[in-house]
């Protein structure tokens, strides 16, 4: 039997998903995706193969389940900035936009959202139980709220716009996975962009 790392199983199990994401991460800078095999994570990561298949049956399984697992902190601070009701709405955009495409150096985080170079089901992000759904949600209403208080103006259909702006991040997403120095400048296009969407113009 495995020998149990810390202080309790549920312990041991989070112990182990974060070797499986380092591993990911440093198979990801010898190889391309396509080329990684479940055998290489294991040894990666310091498991048994049979071990490893306990933790997902095969490798897009285990990248969803990495991905959603790594996009836990991004989703929980952008749910913090959108809480922040007295902050302007165009305030709380900007942070958003940085904190998500911060997230995107990340290489886990870039198989899910990189055309071409995620997994089969990649597109499971976009469901509901998906790791960035919950984000969708709360930039939905930010916007709504931006709009409430006269800094943006009336889009219509939310969601839609939501969804066509989206395109802007994930071009930047790309955009960082291919040149990681690019991220600033690339932060500062998408709030360019975005906020010249949302934002009302006088009259």
């Amino acid at each position: 039997m495995p020998r149990i790392r810390g202080a309790s199983i549920e312990e041991h199990h989070e112990l182990v998903w974060a070797d499986l994401a380092e591993a990911m991460r440093h198979l990801l800078l010898e190889r391309d995706y396509e080329t990684i095999t479940m055998g290489h994570i294991a040894a990666q990561a310091g498991l048994a193969r049979n071990t490893l298949y306990n933790y997902a049956g095969d490798k897009s399984t285990l990248v969803l389940a990495l991905t959603r697992r790594a996009a836990r902190p991004v989703v929980e601070r952008v749910a913090a900035i959108a809480a922040r009701g007295a902050d302007p709405a165009t305030e709380r955009m900007r942070e958003i936009i940085a904190v998500v495409l911060e997230a995107f150096t990340d290489q886990i985080l870039q198989l899910m959202f990189r055309p071409g170079s995620g997994p089969p089901g990649a597109e499971a992000s976009k469901e509901p139980d998906g790791p960035f759904h919950a984000i969708v949600v709360e930039v939905e209403n930010v916007v709504r709220a931006g709009i409430a208080r006269g800094e943006f103006r009336d889009v219509g259909d939310v969601q839609l716009t939501v969804e066509l702006l989206s395109g802007v991040m994930r071009a930047g997403a790309e955009r960082i996975g291919r040149t990681p120095a690019a991220f600033e400048v690339t932060v500062r296009a998408a709030r360019e962009i975005i906020l010249a969407s949302l934002t009302r113009r006088p009259n």
